[in-house]
């Protein structure tokens, strides 16, 4: 239990860093936010293909049945394919406030697909811990409301995606070791990117770059292999209510960071207390799963 909140602790904060350092990237790069993505994510792709031909994953690879790679394809598509597009079309015609928020709900609808998918149980005292989450974070994005179209549509169908996709992780992990899924839904939704960016005539400009780009795609790939391998092996120990929980404070970190580098401001009185509902909520969590397990354990002794 403790290695897996360190792993989803460390999650969090190579996701905060990677928000805040994927601005200045998409910038530096001057690239649409399609062939961005394909080419941080290729280069992802390519890493972990490097890692799975490691003499430690490279049998359990060779033992997967048809139906281990059928998964394994079903996470590229839903996890590591259609929602990037769908998120960074959606995010190209909305506010980045809307985007924030919407994607921060990933966590109750995890916590929503966890019980009839996974039959993880949720008390009532998690549901009013997961609903002060939710109110810190409103309260720490600034959300004041949506005025709903296709932007907030297609990026709520991302995060259903993504919510979906932790679910499944959840269950092929009993059998399919996580690196190899890490590999799979990047290299295979890598794959359908680059499908979709040929069907849109989007390949123009792909790969011209010079060296101080060349360095910032590297530097936001190198993120996104942490982020991926530390989620996944996270997933691989903890109910993923919590870890998608966790995973909000990530937010605050982006803020953190930008405030330090780039504003030279403190927080806002309502970041502040959005960040202190988003951390009692989480802490809350935390102890009360940890203390279930310690329930658990003694109850098999006796």
């Amino acid at each position: 239990m403790k290695k897996g909140i360190s792993l989803v602790l460390i999650t969090v904060l190579i996701s905060g860093l990677a928000n805040f350092f994927n601005k200045f990237a998409m910038l530096v790069l001057a690239k649409n936010a399609f062939q961005y993505t394909f080419l941080k994510n290729i280069l992802v792709a390519l890493v972990f293909s490097l890692l799975i031909l490691m003499p430690w994953i490279l049998p359990k690879l060779k033992k997967l049945s048809k139906n281990d790679w059928l998964k394994i394809l079903c996470l590229g598509l839903v996890g590591g394919g259609i929602p990037f597009l769908l998120f960074f079309k959606g995010l190209s015609l909305t506010s980045a406030v809307s985007a924030s928020f919407l994607h921060k709900t990933l966590f109750i609808w995890v916590a929503i697909f966890a019980w009839p998918f996974l039959k993880e149980k949720i008390s009532i005292w998690q549901f009013g811990a997961l609903g002060v989450l939710l109110w810190g974070n409103m309260i720490f994005e600034g959300f004041t409301g949506l005025s709903w179209g296709l932007a907030e549509t297609l990026i709520l169908g991302a995060t259903l995606f993504w919510a979906f996709e932790t679910i499944l992780i959840k269950k092929f992990l009993a059998n399919i070791d996580f690196m190899i899924l890490a590999w799979g839904r990047m290299f295979f939704g890598s794959l359908i990117i680059f499908a979709f960016l040929v069907l849109t005539n989007n390949l123009a400009g792909l790969t011209a770059m010079n060296q101080t780009q060349a360095l910032w795609v590297i530097l936001v790939s190198l993120l996104l292999c942490g982020y991926v391998l530390t989620w996944y092996a996270a997933l691989n120990k903890l109910p993923v209510t919590i870890v998608a929980s966790i995973l909000v404070l990530a937010s605050p970190i982006t803020t953190l960071m930008n405030s330090i580098f780039v504003t030279h401001k403190v927080m806002a009185s309502n970041q502040i207390l959005g960040l202190g509902l988003i951390s009692f909520s989480i802490i809350f969590l935390i102890y009360f799963i940890i203390s279930r397990q310690s329930v658990n354990k003694f109850s098999e002794q006796e």
